[in-house]
């Protein structure tokens, strides 16, 4: 497409990750517990003005719009650094995937209690000014939201950035974090459209905060181990033998 190969099999199991990882993200204890507010907060409302009518719900719905595109647009960007950064050092990508892999590694048994690491129970927040119920001050909240960084967030958004590094082509890295920012922001959109039907489900959610963190960390293992032992070759190499129209897709 375009003169640029953005598509073979070997993409599908880091797409496939990717996805999974960005849905983790919003499910995770940094992100739910905060989406109602967060979504009156950029409309310039109280959770309770919500129930006012349809101007408000349009206007909830514009504001996550553009919240999601301000996230969207940070991922993207990472996605465009970290690929870049593999390219250039293409002669040592065997050696940064096993670091990043044992990296990785230790933030999935983190997340699974084996073992704590204190830096991950801090936060570094950007702040932004009150949206208003503006689009443009909701877009700056999105782009605030990506730089912050935070502990449930920031060791899956590592991981994906490592398999971005390991790509071919800066294009293929940035689709991989734009797959990863849908993963993020379409159940984002998905909730302010159902804002008041979602209310009830995200609260019961919150129960199972703890499964939530167990299944990043188990995602986080495993995608930590594939970049240690080279299994996303081998997994893709599987994929074209078991499904060979895969190699004809893009």
């Amino acid at each position: 497409m375009f003169g640029i190969d953005l598509w073979d099999a070997s993409l599908a199991p880091a797409l496939l990750v990717a996805g999974v990882a960005g849905l983790l993200s919003f499910l995770s204890p940094c992100v739910l517990p905060i989406v109602p507010p967060y979504l009156a907060y950029m409309a310039g409302a109280s959770l309770d003005d919500l129930a006012a009518g349809r101007e408000a719900d349009r206007r909830v719905m514009r504001t996550a719009v553009f919240f999601v595109l301000g996230l969207s647009t940070v991922f993207l960007l990472l996605g465009l650094a970290a690929s870049s950064l593999g390219r250039a050092l293409l002669a040592w990508q065997r050696e940064m995937a096993m670091l990043a892999g044992a990296v990785i590694v230790l933030f999935g048994l983190h997340f699974l209690g084996v073992l704590r690491i204190p830096l991950l129970y801090r936060e570094a927040r950007l702040d932004a000014p009150p949206a208003n119920g503006s689009a443009f001050g909701a877009y700056v909240l999105g782009l605030a939201f990506a730089f912050g960084w935070t502990p449930c967030i920031g060791p899956v958004l590592g991981a994906i950035l490592s398999l971005a590094a390991q790509e071919a082509s800066v294009e293929r890295g940035m689709l991989l974090m734009g797959v990863y920012a849908v993963g993020l922001g379409v159940p984002f959109l998905l909730v302010a459209l159902f804002l008041r039907q979602a209310a009830g489900l995200l609260a019961g959610m919150r129960r199972h905060m703890r499964l939530i963190e167990r299944a990043m960390g188990a995602l986080l293992l495993v995608v930590g181990v594939m970049m240690l032992t080279g299994a996303f070759t081998d997994l893709s190499f599987w994929l074209l033998e078991t499904f060979p129209a895969l190699a004809r897709i893009g």
